[in-house]
Protein backbone atom coordinates (compact mmCIF):
# COMPACT_ATOMS: atom_id res chain seq x y z
CA UNK A 1 0.00 0.00 0.00
CA UNK A 2 1.24 3.69 -0.91
CA UNK A 3 1.30 6.55 0.86
CA UNK A 4 -2.27 7.90 1.04
CA UNK A 5 -2.68 11.68 2.90
CA UNK A 6 -0.45 14.21 4.29
CA UNK A 7 0.50 13.68 7.93
CA UNK A 8 1.31 10.31 7.93
CA UNK A 9 4.41 8.72 9.74
CA UNK A 10 6.30 6.06 8.57
CA UNK A 11 9.27 4.30 9.95
CA UNK A 12 11.81 1.87 8.93
CA UNK A 13 11.76 -1.27 11.17
CA UNK A 14 15.56 -1.91 10.69
CA UNK A 15 17.32 1.24 11.29
CA UNK A 16 14.53 3.30 13.16
CA UNK A 17 14.19 6.29 10.52
CA UNK A 18 11.06 7.89 10.86
CA UNK A 19 9.29 9.86 8.01
CA UNK A 20 6.13 12.28 8.12
CA UNK A 21 4.36 12.84 4.67
CA UNK A 22 4.30 16.70 3.41
CA UNK A 23 3.18 15.83 -0.10
CA UNK A 24 1.42 13.10 -1.93
CA UNK A 25 3.05 11.98 -4.89
CA UNK A 26 1.65 8.06 -5.01
CA UNK A 27 4.38 4.99 -4.30
CA UNK A 28 5.58 3.60 -1.35
CA UNK A 29 8.73 4.72 1.22
CA UNK A 30 11.60 2.60 1.21
CA UNK A 31 14.43 2.46 3.85
CA UNK A 32 17.08 -0.23 4.11
CA UNK A 33 15.95 -1.92 0.84
CA UNK A 34 12.59 -2.75 2.56
CA UNK A 35 9.19 -0.84 2.56
CA UNK A 36 8.70 1.37 5.38
CA UNK A 37 5.78 0.70 7.54
CA UNK A 38 2.86 3.49 8.68
CA UNK A 39 2.72 4.28 12.32
CA UNK A 40 -0.51 4.21 14.27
Amino acid sequence: MGVQKVGEKYVCNICGNEVEVTEVGGGVLICCGEEMELME
